[in-house]
């Protein structure tokens, strides 16, 4: 009988212990998109931070990403990016936040 409890608790502790690492390990995953650019803000000139509204090709759905990039923010006030243009993206949710990991045009710039 002490045999069969301590076997019970055992798997008990490997399940939590996976499912804590689990939920840990997918809040930091990147989520890959391609998608049409429906509407651009930047801050001003010297901005370090801009917003790009996506809208995603598989599921038509609006998605906001915040892009923190150097060059990325160049092409946007060089408008070598622009409304309309198809972008292929990846992006981490942080503190509720889509930030851009990677913002490129699928037919290249």
């Amino acid at each position: 009988m002490k045999k069969a409890v301590s076997v019970m608790v055992l798997v008990a502790v490997a399940a939590l212990t996976i499912f804590c690492f689990g939920s840990i390990a997918s809040a930091g995953e990147e989520v890959k998109m391609v998608g049409v650019i429906t509407k651009i803000e930047i801050a001003g000139k010297d901005a370090k931070t801009a917003t790009a509204t996506l809208k995603d090709n598989k599921t038509e759905q609006l998605v906001v990403i915040t892009v923190e990039d150097d060059l990325t923010l160049d092409k946007f006030k060089d408008h070598r990016i622009v409304e309309g243009d198809e972008i292929r993206c990846k992006y981490e949710v942080i503190d509720g936040k889509n930030v851009s990991k990677l913002f490129r045009k699928t037919a290249g710039c």
